[in-house]
């Protein structure tokens, strides 16, 4: 036997409380986007890191060589300490939309210089 409630007290409760919880929703949607896109531009920094350290172990220009791989508006710098070559590749990621700050992902490689090879030259 299944009584039916009387409507009253509680119409329109689930629309009120679809109200409050959209935004908060729709901020961990936007939140959950920012985190996917700063590990995606993470991995490609890290790939553009390797490429220039190992580019300038070899002898070659490592600068060049990290900006074929590096997401697009990614500052790369690569330096040499005696046999070790070090090499950082930075982009900026959006956070939750344009407005916001964004935030800079970092990535950082170390080769060290090939036998045979002279010492590189940062470039």
């Amino acid at each position: 036997m299944n009584r039916r409630r009387p409507a009253g007290r509680d119409r329109g409760s689930f629309t009120a409380e679809l109200a409050a919880g959209l935004p908060a929703l729709l901020l961990l949607l936007l939140a959950g986007l920012t985190a996917v896109n700063a590990v995606g531009s993470r991995a490609g920094c890290l790939h553009a890191a390797r490429e220039a350290a190992l580019a300038a172990a070899r002898g070659e220009d490592g600068a060049a060589a990290a900006s074929r791989a590096a997401p697009a508006g990614a500052e790369v710098t690569v330096t040499v300490d005696g046999q070790r070559v070090t090499a950082t590749v930075q982009v900026p990621v959006r956070a939750l939309g344009t407005r916001l700050p964004r935030i800079t992902v970092t990535a950082t490689a170390v080769a060290a210089v090939e036998p045979g090879v002279a010492a590189p030259q940062p470039r």
